[in-house]
């Protein structure tokens, strides 16, 4: 099957296709042929897509990607600059949650979009681990607090940076500086011999923080929880993830409890200009 098609009516040989193939793959149009494929282009391709979306004219169509499913980009909901950076510089992590969980459908869209973040050559490696109810989140911050415990105990210096005796203490008053009582948990994990995954994974929690914002829903990255995930075996066999697989990050998610008027500043930016 050949890697593309093209419609020799609507095609202008503009050249746009092959000019967005990263790899180079798409000859352009001469005066005898339509754009086509070179040599190997098959095994090459990694199916970003890029090709059929930049077209204008809709003339190029990939095997592996029918040009009917992909949606077209509507101009009337582009953002301004100003709405942009609005969002961006009003974004909060929110660590106080209403008690009520997201209905299912909502937690599938949000991811559904979350899923286009990039990831190093199209591979897409980031897996989803959703995790539902604050008596299961609260039994696995437990096995968080464990681990700090350890740390504690055993000296390591990580205990004093990350001011670990003050949140195991916080714990036993009986609040919890783990999952501030969210109802949610989101988790990505990828294969852990693939060599995209970090940025892939933690690019998928931002686009995922971002979606729920915009949601008016609240978001705050699980650090605490991830670090232990990746250190402290009990809680990753309670969850589950697959022997081969790492964390890659974790978000809480909810209502928020409060809303947010004012926009704190932060540090100006540390720019070399080169």
């Amino acid at each position: 099957m050949s890697l593309f098609s093209i419609d020799a009516a609507k095609c202008r040989r503009d050249g746009i296709c092959a000019a967005v193939c990263p790899l180079r793959l798409i000859q352009p149009a001469d005066q005898d042929h339509l754009p086509r494929a070179i040599a190997g282009a098959q095994e090459l391709c990694i199916n970003c897509g890029h090709c059929a979306a930049a077209c204008p004219h809709g003339a190029l169509e990939l095997a592996a990607m029918p040009l009917a499913s992909l949606a077209e980009i509507r101009p009337e909901l582009r953002i301004s600059p100003a709405q942009a950076e609005q969002f961006l510089r009003a974004r909060r992590s929110v660590r106080n949650f209403k008690p009520e969980e997201l209905p299912r459908a909502m937690l599938e869209h949000l991811i559904a979009v979350a899923r286009y973040a990039p990831s190093g050559h199209n591979v897409q490696p980031v897996h989803w681990l959703v995790i539902s109810g604050r008596e299961k989140l609260a039994g696995l911050a437990a096995q968080v607090i464990a681990w700090m415990e350890l740390v504690i105990n055993s000296g390591d210096p990580l205990a004093g940076l990350l001011h670990l005796e003050r949140v195991v203490e916080f714990w036993r008053q009986g609040r919890d500086p783990i999952l501030r009582g969210a109802p949610h948990l989101v988790m990505v994990h990828a294969p852990k011999a693939e060599r995209t995954a970090p940025q892939a994974c933690t690019l998928a929690i931002a686009f995922l923080d971002l979606i729920a914002q915009a949601n008016s829903l609240g978001a705050c990255w699980a650090g605490f929880f991830n670090a232990a995930a990746l250190l402290y075996p009990p809680l990753k066999n309670a969850l589950g993830l697959p022997a081969d697989h790492v964390p890659g990050g974790a978000l809480m998610l909810g209502r928020p409890a409060e809303t947010y008027w004012r926009i704190p500043d932060r540090k100006p930016a540390a720019i070399t200009w080169a």
